[in-house]
């Protein structure tokens, strides 16, 4: 028997009684000790730490204030009161809600001079890390059906985007979201790990966890390409359909000031839409190419980072509605109540 071997903590077959080898599978570990986590981060250089630190307090406060700024001026500015921003705020909503669930803690090891998370706290961040991006899939699709029925379908907009239905994208869009991210979550649980686990990025992806498994793996990964291909494929169909029966009505349109109001309604969803899935794209295939853990966590900063960041730039440098609500809001002229 090859020594080298990792053994798993909890071996089912020491608990015959069916309770028990439940409870066990749900804790990987013994029943006395849990496995240790411990998150590298980017760099394992002191001097560095100070740099990274700063560099993404800034990033997070920005992205916090960026998208916060956004929800409040769609809520308070009845001119925003249309399907398109309602997608929109609730887009940087999400974005919120990614950064937290990823920055603070990393934020919080750096200044403790720590690497550690609970298994619990880990198993918990990658969930809630996969909703709230499976979420954003889900919103960006909608966000293009919205664009394709105001610009194909524009006299009969309001009755086919009308609150019921723009309400009822987001709920079966979160409710899909929870539903998918729970399936792997619980995949997860069924997992043992060593006593001590090094995560070599700076916070708990999926994909990390099922290279450090002591565990058959196949079932989990076999399920990430069925669900990827299925869920994240129909959004991206979705737009892919949209923005060309889009093109296809806007080059008909005998007006070149009709077309570039029509193109510049869109600029601003597809410059999101390329950030985001150009850098899912690029943590993709670094992960496949790069042997490096280490070396493939940088493009993942890409993805949880960069289009939370960009977002509200993108959004209000680029649309005059938003740039009048965002000044309102900021001079007090407006109130959100």
């Amino acid at each position: 028997m090859d020594s080298n071997a990792k053994e798993p903590l909890i071996s089912p077959s020491l608990f015959p009684d069916s309770s028990i080898r439940f409870i066990s599978s749900l804790a990987p570990g013994n029943l006395t000790e849990a496995p240790t986590f411990l998150l590298l981060g980017l760099t394992d250089d002191p001097e560095l730490q100070p740099v990274i630190f700063c560099l993404f307090l800034t990033v997070y406060l920005v992205t916090l204030l960026g998208n916060l700024l956004i929800v409040l001026a769609v809520v308070s500015d009845p001119h925003l009161h249309n399907p398109m921003y309602f997608f929109l705020s609730h887009l940087s909503f999400t974005d919120i809600c990614i950064s937290t669930c990823t920055i603070p803690k990393m934020l919080e090891n750096i200044c403790a001079q720590t690497q550690s998370i609970t298994y619990v706290g880990c198993m918990v961040q990658t969930f809630f890390v996969m909703v709230f991006t499976s979420l954003e899939n889900c919103l960006l699709g909608a966000m293009a059906y919205d664009r394709y029925v105001a610009i194909c379908h524009p006299l009969r907009y309001t009755v086919i985007m009308n609150q019921p239905r723009c309400t009822l994208l987001i709920a079966l869009s979160l409710l899909t979201s929870i539903a998918v991210s729970g399936l792997h979550a619980l995949m997860a649980l069924r997992l043992c790990f060593s006593s001590k686990v090094l995560v070599p990025h700076f916070f708990c992806e999926l994909a990390q966890l099922l290279k450090l498994s002591c565990s058959d793996t196949f079932i989990n990964n076999l399920l990430i390409y069925l669900v990827a291909a299925a869920f994240a494929g129909i959004p991206i169909s979705g737009i892919i359909f949209s923005y060309t029966r889009i093109v296809s009505s806007v080059l008909r349109m005998p007006s070149a000031q009709g077309k570039q109001k029509a193109f510049s309604t869109c600029g601003s969803h597809l410059s999101i839409v390329s950030l985001f899935y150009g850098t899912a794209f690029g943590v993709y295939i670094s992960s496949t190419v790069m042997e490096s853990s280490r070396t493939s966590a940088v493009p993942s900063v890409m993805y949880i980072v960069v289009p939370q960041l960009m977002n509200p730039f993108i959004y209000s440098l680029r649309n005059k509605d938003m740039k009048g609500a965002m000044r309102g809001l900021l001079s007090g002229k407006r109130s959100i109540l």
